[in-house]
């Protein structure tokens, strides 16, 4: 990150010099109770800080992205004790020295959005590996709440942890929680209510360290938004973003604490970084033991024993395959894109609606022209809306009830456990499988999220495979609609997909320069999805998903009208003949592709539409190019975004050339070896 980012990071905020001020949140100051104070949660991925923010802020939430930033965050409002707050949801993080892009924006949101309050999200099980990071926070003197969330899965697992001894040792509020009940929201919200900063735990390192931290901190001069003592322990570590930020505010003063730093790094053998750590780490396995008591009456009950199974390869492949077909084959393919789809296109559109709009429109509007911008071919009802919620919204609606079932239940982090061996392969780890199992969902929504990804060389992998071998979940619904019939043409789809998705992904790996990433995630408990979330996010994603995309199936069907009105369509549809004829496929399939260009899932509706005009064979292949076909436009843009206008563009061009070269082998073959599907 750049010198202008770390600069705005601590833009405007005041070294406390050691002078630590008490603050009471439920003094007003003089200022209006109607004014927001913010209130930010911290913590490791998969520790239910999600599910606490729901609970918190009830319906009333917002995803946008941070300021100068592509990394999306939730935030909300919520009223406590007559105190209104704004909730930011940051995203996971495991260290103040942070890795990945979103450890990186959640630094910068604790740093320059200065939280009146910080509730540190802690799995109680796991309390030992999480501390380190209460520690460093207490050690910046921020705001700090910690809470012990997943208390009732602690004590069923025979943990039983004094939170009161913990808060008088820590000298910091420390709330229970079970966001999953409500459990101790109460509580939780007491806490903020009576919050004051006051000194908190200390830690004594080596006499060299703390003979180093007090002579960096009386160099300082600058001003910081934490403390003198965290920043000289930042420094220590080598942390590249804090050296930069304090050369920038110390100036020709940086040189004495530079002269200083390689001074005190010089006394060691072994790299600061790892020692700092491991005395964090063991201050805090000295406090949980201190607090907790694991009685060791925990039983391995079947939920262990289910989750142990999705892990092991041997029991996890015959489940992810068991997934995939009751999930995606059967609910998104059969149920959602076959009866769902033909209900309420023919039923509901075909019998009802279509004809009322027609009738509609046909007696109000004399012109001809403006009645096809309506109810044409291409018109905004008969392609846009019909399309959209006909055909895509009861697809996309099944998958995303789906995924949040899955995501609910903690299977997704096992999913990436068990697929970790076999995505360094490709160049990829375990962590791929988020942004790659929600690519079936939304193409753009999934490219958005391999910035969580650790290297650049993997971020442009997992965003040439999105865009090359990931069908939404519109598109593979309809794709498994139209293949239904023929089960063999089915699995020669799904073979070649998978063959091609290996291949480009192999060859990615070899080709593109770094090393495979590492991968470690903190497994969530294996749960019975609750109702609530499920719908709740069902919901939420379905909305964000007609916000964003619903305007832009309207504009498509606004361009084609145009470009049919002035005859460029029928232009391009010739100019894809040659094409379309190499690869074996009539003229009528052009529609196809070119509404796949704006919208995969344009296309793969207009391949439902014309199925019955194809055989066998064509069927398959224009299933094929279409899945490996270029990415949408909202996709490209997205690319764009978050990779570059270089790189996506020659993403673009490629996925083009190879999806047609696939297309014209795969009829090649079929053809010679006079294959009937």
């Amino acid at each position: 990150m750049g010198n202008k980012t770390i600069k705005s990071w601590f833009r405007g905020f005041k070294s406390d010099s050691n002078d630590l001020k008490t603050r009471n949140l439920q003094e007003n100051s003089g200022k209006s109770k109607n004014k927001l104070k913010k209130l930010v949660l911290v913590g490791n991925p998969n520790v239910g800080k999600s599910l606490l923010f729901n609970k918190l802020t009830g319906s009333y939430v917002t995803v946008s992205n941070y300021p100068g930033t592509t990394v999306s965050i939730d935030s909300g409002k919520c009223n406590i004790s007559g105190v209104n707050y704004e909730i930011i949801d940051s995203p996971g993080m495991y260290s103040l020295s942070s890795i990945t892009e979103e450890e990186r924006i959640s630094k910068l949101i604790l740093l320059e959005d200065e939280p009146d309050i910080l509730l540190h999200v802690v799995d109680a099980k796991n309390m030992e590996r999480m501390l380190p990071l209460t520690l460093q926070l207490i050690e910046a003197k921020l705001p700090v709440v910690l809470v012990l969330n997943m208390m009732d899965e602690a004590e069923n697992a025979g943990i039983k942890i004094d939170a009161s001894q913990l808060e008088e040792k820590l000298g910091i509020p420390v709330a229970t929680t079970a966001a999953t009940t409500g459990q101790g929201i109460g509580e939780l919200n007491h806490k903020i209510s009576q919050y004051k900063l006051k000194d908190g735990f200390s830690i004594k390192y080596d006499e060299k360290i703390e003979s180093a931290v007090q002579k960096i901190s009386d160099l300082l001069q600058g001003e910081y938004s934490v403390s003198s003592r965290s920043l000289s322990l930042l420094l220590l570590q080598e942390d590249s973003d804090v050296q930069n930020l304090v050369k920038e505010k110390e100036g020709s003063n940086y040189n004495f604490i530079d002269n200083l730093l390689n001074e005190t790094l010089s006394q060691f053998k072994q790299p600061l970084n790892y020692l700092i750590k491991m005395k964090l780490q063991k201050e805090a396995t000295r406090l949980v033991s201190e607090v907790s008591d694991d009685t060791g009456e925990i039983q391995i009950g079947f939920r262990e024993k289910l989750s142990r199974a999705m892990i092991n390869p041997l029991t996890g492949i015959p489940i992810l395959l068991a997934v995939l077909y009751f999930g995606l084959y059967q609910f998104v393919g059969v149920f959602a894109a076959g009866d769902m789809v033909d209900f309420i296109e023919t039923e509901i559109f075909g019998e009802w609606a279509l004809p009322l709009v027609e009738g509609f429109v046909t007696s109000s509007i004399p012109y001809e022209a403006l009645q096809s911008l309506i109810i044409g071919d291409y018109g905004i009802f008969t392609l846009g809306i019909t399309y959209a919620i006909a055909i895509i919204l009861p697809i996309v609606g099944a998958f995303f009830l789906v995924f949040s079932i899955l995501e609910d239940s903690g299977y997704l982090p096992r999913l990436a456990l068990l697929l970790d061996r076999l995505f360094k392969k490709i160049g990829l780890s375990g962590r791929a499988i988020i942004p790659m199992v929600l690519g079936v969902g939304c193409g753009s929504m999934a490219t958005m999220t391999t910035r969580t990804l650790e290297t650049k060389r993997e971020r442009n992998i997992a965003t040439l495979l999105l865009a090359l071998a990931i069908p939404c979940s519109a598109q593979l619904g309809v794709i498994f609609a139209v293949l239904a019939t023929s089960s063999s043409a089915l699995w020669l789809w799904v073979i070649v997909i998978l063959l091609n998705y290996i291949i480009i992904g192999f060859a990615a790996s070899k080709i593109l320069p770094g090393s495979n990433p590492t991968f470690y995630m903190e497994l969530p408990p294996l749960r019975v999805p609750k109702i609530s979330n499920v719908l709740r996010k069902t919901y939420t994603r379905l909305i964000w998903y007609f916000k964003e995309l619903f305007p832009l199936f309207i504009a498509i069907s606004v361009l084609i009208w145009g470009l049919e009105l002035t005859g460029i369509l029928d232009f391009i549809i010739g100019a894809m003949n040659p094409v379309l004829s190499a690869i074996g496929l009539p003229v009528e399939t052009a529609q196809t592709f070119i509404l796949g260009f704006f919208r995969r899932d344009y296309g793969a509706a207009g391949l439902f539409e014309i199925q019955d005009a194809l055989t066998g064979v064509q069927l398959l292949v224009s299933a094929v190019v279409l899945t490996l076909f270029v990415p949408c436009v909202a996709q490209f843009l997205v690319m764009i975004k978050e990779r570059g206008k270089k790189v996506a563009l020659a993403m673009g061009a490629f996925v083009l050339v190879y999806a047609f070269f696939v297309g014209f082998l795969l009829n090649l073959i079929l053809s010679n070896l006079g294959v009937v599907l």
